[in-house]
């Protein structure tokens, strides 16, 4: 499998979270090339601002492997995590972040991490590669948020 598959497969969920009213953002964890776990974002259905995509599969695994560590595995997400999902794919041990669009449009993202690992003296640092399909997540970020202000 390869990057392209597994982002498909976030942007196929991406889409189930707008069809829910959610901010369309899918994540998939991976290892050995096994999805091991695929959600959404929940935060509106389930009244919780930490129901990120990336949150929901972290938890979800660290459940099925009775472990806070998921050492090896990669992660895909449709948009740049935002810090506390970058706090707990640190905390988790994640070896591999792949992301389809930049949240800010701009691909400064390695540097905006490193700042952040020395300000928050963070342990771990993933591999990180951005912009795997990004022109597509970015648009389907774009036009939920285009069809909500309309």
């Amino acid at each position: 499998m390869d990057n392209e598959y597994y982002m498909k497969k976030c942007i196929e969920l991406a889409n189930q979270a707008e069809l829910r009213r959610e901010i369309p953002v899918g994540a998939i964890l991976v290892n050995e090339n096994k999805i091991i776990s695929q959600s959404h974002n929940l935060s509106i259905n389930n009244n919780d601002p930490t129901a990120h995509a990336e949150i929901n599969v972290i938890q979800d695994a660290c459940k099925k492997y009775k472990n806070y560590r998921l050492n090896g595995f990669t992660l895909y997400v449709t948009l740049e995590p935002c810090i506390m999902c970058l706090g707990a794919i640190c905390e988790a041990r994640i070896g591999s972040v792949i992301f389809g669009a930049y949240s800010n449009g701009t691909k400064n993202f390695n540097e905006k991490f490193s700042n952040l690992k020395k300000e928050f003296n963070l342990d771990h640092s993933p591999k990180f590669i951005g912009g795997v399909l990004g022109d597509e997540c970015a648009l389907i970020i774009k036009n939920f948020f285009q069809r909500k202000r309309s």
